[in-house]
């Protein structure tokens, strides 16, 4: 009898991409277990700067060695090219950052080393894939597109094509930044301004954010937004601090992912929090909904519709 691999039908997955450090490697964790196949030799990963790709990869091949990384670590000589000019594959696996490495090597050196790996049955991850296609003249095994969602494909004759799910991902990295922008806003506003003390979880929506609380609190969603919409309109200079921190003018706020943001509070546009809490029938919990770039009225049950713009 013959048997189906499932990853073998794989041809358009999508998950919400979250704006957590540790979120993001166990996303690419769980990803793995589903999707990676042992025999992947050529993996693609496409996304803008700050969409969280290096972290993606930790989650996906943990202990790989980043050729170079969002802590300023640059591995040099470039292990791929050393290995494929001396002709001796010491690795299993080999990292290459394109857009990095076109600074230092012509495209089609680096496009070389990876053919040479690819026939010794070595496997290669390479970030912004989009730029080595054209040079490379063969699509990825595995395609991960990074945005404000997580695009994972298998490509075949018919597509998708890289840059297909690059103008996916680069086009909707900013709502996820918007997004992510407007969540700690209004984190500052209950924190400092409600000294709100009970525990918070956080979780995504579509062009948003949700909070969940464990009990109701007694605060209104309208001053909140009326106060976030003022820290917006300010336009407050925002920048990461460490790799848990950001600052927003001069508050200093824990965040998990200090990349993921815009660089100013005015660039969030159509804030919005939904003036009623929510209450999930399963845990019995409040969620508050925030959404961003929809200046319209929101329909709760089309929040996850993956075919919005």
């Amino acid at each position: 009898m013959n048997t189906v691999n499932l990853q073998d039908l794989l041809m358009y997955a999508v998950y919400f991409a979250p704006r957590g450090q540790h979120r993001l490697i166990h996303l690419g964790h769980q990803l793995a277990q589903r999707h990676l196949n042992p025999m992947d030799r050529l993996i693609g990963v496409i996304g803008d700067a700050g969409a969280g790709k290096s972290l993606l990869i930790k989650g996906f091949f943990p202990g790989l060695e980043l050729t170079n990384d969002d802590t300023g670590i640059n591995v040099r000589p470039l292990p791929i090219l050393e290995h494929a000019e001396n002709g001796r594959f010491t690795s299993h696996t080999y990292h290459l950052d394109l857009r990095f490495e076109m600074a230092f090597t012509p495209v089609q050196r680096l496009a070389d080393a990876v053919h040479a790996a690819l026939a010794e049955d070595r496997r290669v991850v390479i970030e912004h894939f989009e730029l080595l296609y054209p040079f490379l003249k063969i699509n990825a095994g595995l395609l991960i597109g990074i945005g404000e969602e997580v695009i994972v494909t298998r490509p075949n004759l018919f597509g998708p094509l890289p840059e297909d799910i690059a103008a996916i991902v680069f086009r909707s990295l900013r709502y996820r930044k918007m997004a992510h922008t407007a969540e700690d806003l209004t984190g500052l506003v209950l924190y400092k301004e409600l000294n709100y003390q009970g525990p918070v979880e956080h979780a995504d929506v579509k062009h948003g954010f949700v909070l969940d609380f464990a009990t109701q609190p007694d605060f209104d969603p309208a001053w909140v937004e009326a106060r976030v919409c003022s820290y917006i309109e300010q336009g407050i200079p925002i920048h990461p601090l460490d790799e848990a921190h950001i600052a927003i003018g001069g508050e200093t706020i824990g965040c998990t992912g200090p990349r993921i943001h815009l660089r100013k509070s005015s660039e969030v546009e159509h804030f919005q929090l939904l003036k009623e809490f929510k209450v999930d029938p399963a845990t019995g919990h409040y969620l508050l909904v925030g959404l961003v770039g929809e200046d319209e009225q929101v329909n709760l049950n089309d929040l996850n519709d993956f075919f919005q713009a």
